[in-house]
């Protein structure tokens, strides 16, 4: 992390945001056994020049993670070159491209990892959904306003591809489409003998309001995590930001969502709520970990040249910009 001369005032504004994130104690990520993945929707990230204080804050958030999905990541990339410069040279990007129209709302899909904890394996694309031919054109089957975007990671021994959607806000009926095209698309992907990986792990906003729109998006298998199960958190109910997986049962799954707590497992911990600037973006902050973790209770700092404190499961709020 390098914020280098900041003010005095943001200087203060980190160090009660430091304070706040040790509170939290999520416990920190292990080189070559556990990682952290963040999911945050960044309110219009990109739309308007953020104030130094606000990149200052995003970046110390992000840097307590290996791994995050970007979600209104704008065509504009500025800000997220202040952040990238903040965070320092071992952080990488991968985006998608930007959806000039309104549908789109001019927004791309993010990826920000660490490259000393994962590196990206090669595989980046959106999801091509599934087409018929009607007369001499291949139409797509389903009609998604932002198609979700992919890339394949690896840490150690573990590959596994990260999809990320933005579900529509639009219509109550519209959403309930995309999110079952989603589950069925994943369905399909799940299905496919080439594959680029097996373990897929989707992440994103999914602006879900009501258990109908929950149950169309796990429909196909998807469940989520144990810990997410019946929680409600910020105005939406259940939560919008959200991780899911294919479902446990089926065989091609080599590793289980659990609570904290035991060895050799995949976790995801949450949720959390970190609210940068004026507080109107939510993130769902899940610690994920490899099959081949140890006890989340006894894994420590991967070192201290890393220079990162992981904040965990409570709500984080940075102080507001001066």
């Amino acid at each position: 992390m390098n914020h280098g001369n900041v003010s005095p005032e943001i200087a203060k504004g980190l160090k009660v945001l430091r304070s706040r994130i040790a509170k939290a104690e999520i416990p920190s990520s292990k080189l070559d056994e556990t990682l952290n993945i963040a999911t945050w929707n960044i309110r219009e990230f990109g739309k308007k020049a953020r104030s130094e204080a606000a990149i200052h804050y995003i970046a110390e958030i992000l840097g307590q993670f290996d791994l995050i999905s970007i979600a209104e990541l704008r065509d504009n990339l500025n800000d997220l070159g202040r952040v990238l410069d903040v965070l320092g040279p071992f952080w990488r990007v991968i985006y998608s491209d930007a959806l000039r129209d309104s549908g789109g709302n001019n927004e791309r899909v993010g990826f920000i990892y660490d490259k000393r904890a994962v590196a990206f394996s090669g595989f980046a694309a959106t999801a091509n959904p599934p087409r018929e031919k009607v007369g001499n054109l291949y139409l797509p089957k389903f009609d998604w306003w932002r198609e979700p975007f992919m890339a394949s990671f690896s840490a150690g021994s573990f590959d596994f591809v990260l999809l990320a959607a933005h579900a529509q806000w639009g219509t109550p009926a519209g959403r309930l489409v995309e999110l079952q095209s989603l589950a069925e698309w994943i369905d399909l992907k799940r299905k496919e003998k080439t594959s680029e990986d097996k373990d897929l792990i989707i992440v994103g906003d999914f602006n879900i309001e009501t258990p109908e729109e929950l149950a169309a998006l796990t429909g196909k298998g998807l469940q989520m995590p144990a810990a997410l199960e019946g929680k409600s958190f910020g105005t939406h109910e259940p939560r919008p930001e959200q991780a899911l997986r294919p479902d446990p049962a089926l065989p091609r799954v080599s590793a289980e969502f659990l609570e904290p707590g035991g060895g050799r497992r995949l976790l995801f911990r949450g949720p959390e709520r970190l609210v940068p600037g004026r507080g109107k973006s939510r993130v769902y902050l899940p610690d994920v970990r490899s099959s081949s973790a140890v006890d989340a209770d006894q894994h420590r700092h991967r070192g201290h040249e890393a220079g990162r404190d992981h904040p965990g499961g409570k709500v984080i709020r940075p102080p507001p910009p001066s």
